[in-house]
Order: C-alpha cells, then sequence, then structure tokens
C-alpha cells in the first residue's frame, strides 16, 4: 500500500490557522483536492475531523488520536498510533491512502509517506500549523502543473516504487 500526503501549503509551509485555511478559497484546488481522495481512506487528527464531519472525506477516517472516543460515523476509524493507523489503512484493501492533517499527523507519518501531493498556494500567509520540512535529497518532484493562485507538486520518495520501501 502507498501512503500519500496531501496538503495545501502557502510558501512559508503555513497549513492553516485556527483550524481553518489561512488564505481564500481556492475552488480549483479543492476539486482537485476531493477527487483525488475520494474513493480510499484518510488518515486524519481528532480536530481535522471534527473541522470536516458535514463533508467528510475518502471512502474512510482513520482518526489517530489519544482519546478513544467511539465515532457515530460507520466509516470512521479509531487509531492509537501512526502503525495501528497504517494496519487499518492496509486492512481496508486499497492501493493507497492518504494523510490529510493536521500539522501533528503530517509531521507524525513524514519518515512513512511514499509519495507528496502539495498544492504550494502563491503567498506567505500567517498561522499556527505547519507542513513539515522534508530532506530535499530523499525526494524527487515528478510532477507539476500551475494554476491560477497555486501550483501543484507531485513528489515521490528516492527509491520508492509506487509502495513503501521504508521501514514501517
Amino acid at each position: 500500500m502507498e501512503l500519500v500526503s496531501v496538503a495545501a501549503l502557502a510558501d512559508n509551509r503555513v497549513i492553516g490557522d485556527d483550524g481553518e485555511l489561512p488564505w481564500p478559497s481556492i475552488p480549483a484546488d479543492k476539486q482537485q483536492y476531493r477527487g483525488r481522495i475520494a474513493a480510499d481512506p484518510v488518515i486524519l487528527g481528532r480536530r481535522t475531523f471534527d473541522s470536516m464531519r458535514e463533508d467528510l472525506p475518502g471512502s474512510h477516517q482513520i482518526v489517530l488520536s489519544r482519546s478513544v472516543d467511539a465515532f457515530d460515523v460507520d466509516s470512521a476509524h479509531h487509531a492509537g498510533g501512526v502503525e495501528e493507523a497504517i494496519e487499518i489503512a492496509d486492512s481496508l484493501g486499497t492501493e493507497q491512502a492518504y494523510m490529510i492533517g493536521g500539522g501533528v499527523i503530517y509531521d507524525l507519518f513524514q519518515p512513512h509517506v511514499d509519495r507528496m501531493v502539495l498544492s504550494r498556494v502563491h503567498g506567505s500567509y500567517e498561522g499556527d500549523s505547519h507542513y513539515p520540512e522534508w530532506d530535499e535529497d530523499a525526494w524527487e518532484l515528478d510532477e507539476e502543473t500551475a494554476y491560477g493562485r497555486f501550483t501543484l507538486q507531485e513528489w515521490v520518495r528516492v527509491g520508492s516504487n509506487g509502495a513503501a520501501t521504508n521501514d514501517r
């Protein structure tokens, strides 16, 4: 199974401010993002899950949280840690699972992801949540597409063949 990190980040790596996007809505980005993750499980933190309850993304939501509260959503699964989240995603039988935030989730999964799909929003914004830095020597820019207010980049971990080559 391939683990893919999907995020929109500003030039200064800001991804959020008090649980909200710090820039005005970008419909083209939201459309490509929702289409990409629609049929596969997503891994996200509890606050991100709660903020999306009205329109949950993905086929299943794997919520990484210290709390073991049950969810009132049939497609939601609780995971207490990274390894458990990966095991749950793998048990769902899909080819990909997507990490969709927040900042702590991106940071925890960075050593495990095979690919990053990043919407690079033009400009710098104030915010309290950031996408983690990564060692560019360990990654290769595979594809880049310019849109009006953002550039979509797909990064592949060097040595990855579409399935994880790193230890999980």
